[in-house]
């Protein structure tokens, strides 16, 4: 299929790299105004433009990485010039409804809510669509599946999406800064305990991905009576380590609603 993303910011530029790499038989285009910064995407065979139009006659699938206050002015710019287009939406608070009423019937609008982990095939890409748009919407997975996982939710929880998956890669990265800071404490260069804890993460989430079972039976694997996993565990929760980490996605889930 043909790509063409507008707005090659930090998240269109990740989708379109992990498009590059792992899924290399679609043609992408990425739009951004100062190209500068993603020239590098060319060398994958990416087209980059400054301009939102270039090659979009020719797009099956259009993916929209702007801000919500962009949205008006690059539909305006683009509407007059297609058809029968599959627009998807990675904009923060753009419903399904909205964004369908601006781009109008001739248009299938899906919304989705990727993260930056595309770019390594890594993204838990959040997708909802009405059903009369099932089969556009199917595309979108099918498309997503090669960056990582790519769930189809009800769009009412869209919002707690966005603060899951995508701003959720900054507790999880918040994490292990925290333990890397611990490990330079007990001894190690930050370098060493970086490594350490990072691929401790990444086995953590390997596990639960490929056993499918609740995270408190694995943990049980590595927690033995009066030993130290069991002792550190008590007293992060003695400090609040869930409870604050529970807090924290809730009231980032309000602040995208506007509670």
């Amino acid at each position: 299929m043909n790509i063409h993303i507008i707005g090659g910011g930090n998240l269109g530029a990740a989708i379109a790299l992990g498009m590059a790499k792992f899924s290399t038989e679609h043609q992408v285009t990425v739009t951004r105004r100062n190209t500068s910064s993603i020239l590098y995407l060319e060398k994958l065979g990416v087209s980059v433009s400054s301009d939102n139009k270039h090659n979009i006659q020719q797009a099956d699938i259009i993916i929209l990485t702007i801000k919500p206050y962009q949205v008006d002015t690059v539909l305006a710019e683009i509407l007059p010039v297609i058809s029968n287009k599959i627009i998807a939406s990675g904009v923060s608070g753009l419903s399904i409804e909205a964004l369908q009423s601006k781009i109008g019937e001739d248009h299938q609008a899906i919304r989705i809510m990727p993260n930056i982990a595309a770019q390594y095939g890594a993204s838990a890409t959040c997708i909802s669509f009405s059903e009369k748009h099932t089969e556009q919407g199917q595309k979108l997975v099918t498309l997503f599946k090669d960056l990582g996982t790519a769930p189809v939710i009800d769009e009412k929880l869209m919002d707690a999406a966005t603060v899951l998956a995508a701003s959720g890669t900054a507790f999880a990265l918040r994490y292990i800064r925290a333990s890397m800071q611990a490990g330079i404490e007990i001894g190690f260069d930050w370098k060493t305990a970086l490594a350490i804890s990072a691929q401790t993460v990444k086995g953590a989430a390997e596990m639960v991905m490929e056993e499918q079972i609740h995270p408190e039976q694995l943990i049980d694997r590595v927690t033995t009576p009066q030993g130290c996993t069991i002792a550190g565990l008590s007293e992060m929760e003695s400090h609040g380590f869930s409870s604050s980490l529970i807090r924290g996605i809730k009231a980032a889930v309000k602040k995208i609603k506007g509670i």
